[in-house]
Order: C-alpha cells, then structure tokens, then sequence
C-alpha cells in the first residue's frame, strides 16, 4: 500500500490513448467543465469503473444466492446511501442504476461545477479560479478543493467565503445570482440573444449613416 504521505496516482491511463472519439470526448469533458487536464478525466471514469466493478459483483452475488443477506447486503446498502447522499442517485434505486450512471454524472457533483450552476462565477474556469483561492464556502466552511463531492444537504449551502472580498455586493467580479426558476443556461441564452438584439440596432443606424 505505501506510505499514506507519499502521493499514490488515483487514475489509471487509457488502454488505447490514441483513439480519435477517445481524444475528443475526453477534451470536450475537459473543456465543458472546465478540467485542469485529462488526468482529471481518468480521476473521475477510475471512481466511476470502482463504483460499478462493484455493483455487478454484487448483482453476480445476488444472481447465485437468490438474495443478499448479511455482510453483502450491507455493502449494497451502503453504495447505495453513499450515491444518493452525493447526488449521483435518486432515491428508490437499485444496483442496475449504477451501472447506467454516466462520467457527467460525477462531474456534476464537483464543487467546481456546482459553483458555476448556482451562479456564483461567470465561468467554470472562474469558479476554478474562486475555489483555489478560498473565495467559496460550505456552510460557512472555507473549502479548496474543487473535486470536492458535494452532497444534496450541503449543495444550498454554497457561499462566498464570509473573509472573502468577493462576499461584498459591489465587487466587480461578484456576478449577478442566477433568479429564482431559472437555469444558468437560460440566463446565458437571455444575454446572448440581448446582446444579439442590440448589435442587430446598431447595425441599422449605422448602414442609415453611411447612406
């Protein structure tokens, strides 16, 4: 096992790095939530290749027995609580819905995208950015680690860090809280066609200008 203070890699390479739909999921993962590198990527498929190495040895055991009972039907359970508390599960669920679970599903549950989908950076490299540098917050508990897994009771208590300069209303990089109902995407797709509107008048006065 090693020393628990040396650094152990947690991620396994590809087998075949050099496949093309590979190379372009993996980049495209990197750069929707905003990734440091592709060794993120494999952090998160080794958890997730973990969690349903799992589940099929526990349906295998399951499929042979008839029923879990005892040592076997705990660990279920217990894989089971884990994924729902972080979010990667909803409730009345059973093995088979892990094997279905997906890598976006794990990503969505990093603290670096919850930040960016509740509002609070303008980008997911932003709430990169906001995290490492102690501007965020749980419960009022500074946290840097943005694969940090957040669970369903704590994901409405994310926050600006209560020292954090950022925590003030008039600061220039604070952007605007997403409203009430509304998604983040929606909020980008409202400025973007905004934005769209106002060059399309600006345009106009100016073709009536040079005429």
């Amino acid at each position: 096992m090693g020393h628990p203070r040396k650094y152990h890699k947690s991620y396994s390479t590809p087998r075949h790095p050099w496949q093309s739909e590979k190379l372009a999921s993996e980049a495209e993962l990197v750069k929707t939530y905003g990734l440091r590198n592709k060794r993120e990527v494999w952090t998160v498929e080794n958890t997730l290749r973990k969690y349903r190495r799992t589940a099929r040895r526990l349906l295998a055991e399951s499929a042979a027995k008839g029923t879990l009972s005892g040592h076997t039907k705990a660990e279920r359970d217990q894989l089971i609580l884990r994924l729902q508390r972080i979010g990667i599960l909803k409730s009345d669920t059973d093995l088979d819905d892990i094997l279905s679970l997906e890598i976006g599903d794990l990503l969505e549950r990093r603290l670096q995208t919850q930040v960016y989908r509740q509002g609070l950076a303008h980008s997911m490299r932003q709430a990169r950015q906001f995290i490492t540098h102690g501007h965020t917050a749980i419960a009022g508990r500074k946290v840097t680690v943005p694969s940090y897994n957040v669970s369903k009771e704590d994901e409405m208590l994310i926050d600006y860090y209560g020292n954090s300069p950022i925590a003030k209303e008039p600061h220039p990089e604070r952007p605007t809280r997403v409203e009430e109902g509304e998604s983040i995407l929606d909020k980008h797709a409202r400025n973007a066609d905004a934005a769209k509107d106002d060059g399309n008048k600006g345009g106009g006065r100016g073709r009536g200008r040079r005429r």
